[in-house]
């Protein structure tokens, strides 16, 4: 069965990239220049957080997040 864990994504002005958290991991942070680059290291940064756990004998989150796609808009006026 996959899990599925919710993704942040933030574009980061500074680096003009994006910065992904996984809630559910806490300290799992990544980036990534697009959009695509960011989704792929989030999937990697999720999948060496879970190995850490699993060496450290840890319990890990059941990764079952429902699929959700929500954006958010900032507008300036």
């Amino acid at each position: 069965m996959a899990r599925r864990f919710r993704v942040v994504l933030e574009w980061n002005e500074e680096g003009e990239g994006y910065t992904v958290t996984v809630p559910d991991l806490p300290g799992c942070v990544t980036e990534g220049d697009t959009l695509e680059e960011a989704l792929a290291n989030a999937r990697e940064a999720i999948r060496g957080y879970l190995k850490a756990l699993e060496k450290l004998g840890r319990p890990a989150p059941i990764g079952d997040a429902p699929p959700v796609h929500r954006q958010e808009l900032v507008i300036s006026l």
